[in-house]
């Protein structure tokens, strides 16, 4: 009966936010608590489980897992070391085993660590071997690095963004595991780096131009020797070396076919790069525009404060411009300030206090902005996601009315790529006339099918979608969109094991 590990390492970060990320920012998880969690929830590893699961031939050895609350800014030395130790000290502990899943993010960074993903397949393999096969699930935004595919059989990423295919991702990885574990396959990787940084609502991969490399790649996987194909392009606030798009294509013993696909895949989407970036509205204008709707929801989308992207979520700059402007509707924002939190929570319910909100973590971006706010509702900050119904924690959380706007306050950033927060805190966005949205992207259905007005704004931030503002000093230059004239001869390499 083969002996299958399972682990977990998980976090995406942002380079330019200066709140560094902690050990104690992760859920962390050991032995059989990964499968009691991951068999309740919908995320890769519970994918992966569902396959294993329903086979009789395979004996689990679940080791270790960690995955961040949220995005967040780059890990400190000491917070890697901790988990990569007891990532790798469990998998030593595990004794002899004949394959190995594991669920990766793919953009994560530490202070003493650029390509962490790529540590931890290297180290794997001083300890299980060069012959034991390992599939790594990926984000889509996930950094392909050359180390990673050196220490990996095949890799498997997320077909879909905004990201609903998690447990499916899971799925197709364990599948193929099953099919190397029973010599049924052998796996040929072909890559293609692609000079580009993309962001904008042209990598929704429902409507976007994305959508034709997707389609295309899910073809290559339904063909007989197709095993895993996509397209990464990274997380772009990540500033590591290997920062940039690649097309990914693992076939079945066929090295020709799979440079072809990969060059294929990578031609089509450099044929729509340039459309890859978001036509941002400036702060004013923005204001200005919401100003003109006189009924319905105006949604501002502040993509440059994404804590899902791992910005610090401190950012008060659409509030600061919209009171700037005298802007008169029913304002809904989010904001992390952990002191003004403090502060309510000792004032209570009813009371008023005067306070500066925001700019209290990316003190570089955000100036602290002075309100005279009612306390109307304090909370401990921990809820279920809408989209998914994990449970998250922003710490004590209150809000606030301030004149026309209403403040929700937490402690701790957390993912707010749907409507949770608000609604955890009794607010409903189509009671506002003016709502701040700090994700680049939500399903449809949250905000975009039913308001009047969205307008992705130019804002401050350390994710902002104005990519040449954030000053890219490590990643491999050229690249679009930071420099000019970039061009692109696709060239694939190949990765396989012995």
């Amino acid at each position: 009966m083969p002996r299958i590990v399972v682990a977990e390492c998980k976090q995406e970060v942002s380079t330019f936010n200066p709140v560094p990320s902690r050990y104690e920012d992760f859920r962390v998880a050991q032995g059989t608590a990964i499968c009691d969690y991951h068999r309740g929830v919908q995320e890769e590893v519970g994918g992966a489980l569902s396959v294993f699961d329903a086979a009789n031939d395979i004996e689990l050895v679940p080791t270790f897992a960690a995955s961040s609350n949220t995005s967040g800014g780059v890990l400190t030395a000491e917070s890697f070391d901790r988990l990569s130790g007891e990532f790798l000290d469990r998998l030593a502990a595990a004794g002899r085993v004949d394959a190995a899943y594991f669920s990766l993010h793919g953009a994560m960074q530490s202070e003493n660590e650029c390509d962490p993903e790529g540590f931890l397949l290297q180290e794997t393999r001083r300890i299980l071997g060069e012959d034991i096969p390992i599939v790594v699930s990926l984000d889509l935004h996930g950094i392909l690095t050359d180390r990673m595919l050196k220490h990996s059989d095949a890799v498997v990423a997320y077909h879909t963004y905004p990201h609903v295919d998690f447990f499916e991702t899971g799925k197709r990885a364990a599948i193929l595991l099953r099919k190397i574990t029973e010599h049924r396959v052998r796996p040929v990787t072909a890559r293609v780096k692609i000079p580009v940084l993309a962001r904008g609502d042209e990598m929704i991969t429902e409507t976007g131009a994305i959508s034709k490399c997707i389609r295309l790649a899910k073809a290559i996987e339904a063909e007989q020797a197709g095993l895993s194909a996509g397209v990464m392009w990274g997380n772009p606030f990540t500033d590591v070396p290997e920062l940039r798009t690649n097309s990914l294509v693992v076939m079945d013993d066929d090295t020709t076919a799979a440079k072809q696909y990969a060059a294929e895949l990578a031609s089509c989407f450099w044929t729509h790069h340039e459309k890859m970036q978001v036509p941002l509205t400036g702060l004013e204008e923005a204001v200005r525009l919401a100003s003109t709707i006189s009924c319905g929801t105006v949604v501002m989308i502040d993509a440059a404060d994404a804590t899902s992207s791992g910005a610090s979520g401190d950012s008060n700059a659409i509030l600061r411009e919209a009171i700037r402007q005298n802007y008169r509707g029913r304002i809904l924002t989010p904001i992390v300030d952990p002191d003004v939190v403090r502060m309510a929570f000792s004032a209570g319910v009813g009371a008023t206090v005067r306070t500066t909100v925001g700019g209290a973590l990316d003190a570089k971006r955000f100036q602290p902005l002075e309100i005279e706010a009612t306390v109307r509702s304090l909370a401990d900050g921990k809820f279920r996601s809408e989209s998914f119904g994990w449970h998250w924690d922003a710490g004590n959380t209150v809000v606030l009315e301030a004149d026309n706007a209403t403040l929700v306050v937490g402690t701790q950033p957390v993912s707010l790529f749907d409507r949770s927060w608000f609604y955890a805190n009794g607010q409903d966005p189509r009671q506002f006339n003016l709502v701040v949205v700090k994700s680049p992207h939500c399903e449809p259905h949250m905000f975009a099918d039913w308001c009047q007005m969205l307008i992705n704004v130019d804002a401050p931030g350390s994710t902002s979608a104005n990519l040449p503002s954030l000053g890219h000093t490590v990643c491999d230059r050229p690249i679009f969109p930071l420099d000019e004239g970039v061009e692109f001869y696709p060239t694939a390499d190949v990765f396989r094991r012995p």
